[in-house]
């Protein structure tokens, strides 16, 4: 039996989703390689590699480590990202907001705010896509900051990002900026606070809880961003906002009754209302 189907067999033992595609990345990230370069399956592996593959799956399988956090990065719409327990790990619901922004971005010459960054993955992503575009980074961690600017850095748009390590609940928030934006995006914590316990152990142990926890209702952050993010759009601007399952609705509501226009709810690939498009 290969190194990847022992790799395999154990996962599946363990009832991880995937198991070949991770057994692949575990196995290219233990010995370099590309995951989509086919000798990885039929290689065989030194002591020190071995050693290091035993480790990362007694991590994987009984301590539930997320996968990408093991490998330290992740594949999030084109591009792949660092990854740390500093930052929420980017997920593909988050996808459909980006491929909305990047139509409304249309290779224009705009500001974009993105309240929340964490990784970076949407303002980044959104950077690559349009280089005549630049971008405000905000987040309340300085942990998550150096990651995204790690990421910046790896896809070559740190000359384009301004980085503010602050909170949207801080009093003078808006006043730390000196012009109106085109375009707002945010994916903020929307979890409600006794529904944490219930997420799978590689969220809820390996996320940072800041990144989850929206307060006892899980919209405590989408009140004060309805109140601040409208004085920070420009005339015509659009704002894209992440939500959880049940959410859209009221969220939306928040932002209508602070001035703006709602123009589209878009559900994920589970049909679940996922992101709101607002204008103003």
């Amino acid at each position: 039996m290969t190194v990847y189907e022992t790799i395999i067999q154990n996962l599946v033992k363990a009832k991880i989703p995937s198991p070949r595609l991770e057994a692949r990345l575990l196995l290219a990230h233990v010995l370099h390689k590309n995951e989509n370069d086919t000798s990885i399956l039929q290689t065989s592996l030194t002591q020190s590699q071995e050693k290091t593959l035993r480790e990362l799956l007694s991590k994987r399988i009984e301590k539930h480590y997320p996968l990408d956090k093991l490998i330290g990065r992740k594949g999030f719409y084109k591009y792949d990202f660092v990854v740390n327990e500093d930052v929420l790990s980017p997920r593909p619901d988050t996808e459909i907001l980006v491929e909305k922004a990047v139509q409304i971005s249309n290779q224009r010459k705009i500001q974009i705010l993105d309240l929340g960054t964490g990784s970076g993955c949407i303002l980044l992503s959104l950077l690559k896509e349009n280089e005549q575009a630049t971008g405000v980074s905000v987040d309340i961690s300085a942990a998550a900051l150096n990651v995204a600017r790690q990421n910046a850095q790896q896809l070559g748009v740190n000359n384009r990002v301004s980085w503010l390590n602050t909170s949207w609940f801080e009093e003078n928030f808006i006043n730390q900026f000196s012009h109106p934006f085109e375009l707002i995006v945010s994916n903020p914590p929307y979890i409600p606070e006794a529904d944490i316990t219930e997420l799978a152990a590689e969220v809820k142990d390996h996320d940072p809880l800041a990144a989850l926890s929206g307060g006892r209702d899980g919209l405590t952050s989408y009140r004060r961003l309805s109140e601040v993010a409208p004085l920070l759009l420009a005339e015509e601007g659009t704002i894209l906002l992440e939500c959880g399952i049940n959410q859209a609705q009221q969220v939306a509501e928040m932002f209508v009754a602070n001035g703006l226009t709602l123009i589209e709810i878009v559900a994920d690939l589970q049909g679940i209302d996922r992101c709101i498009i607002l204008k103003k």
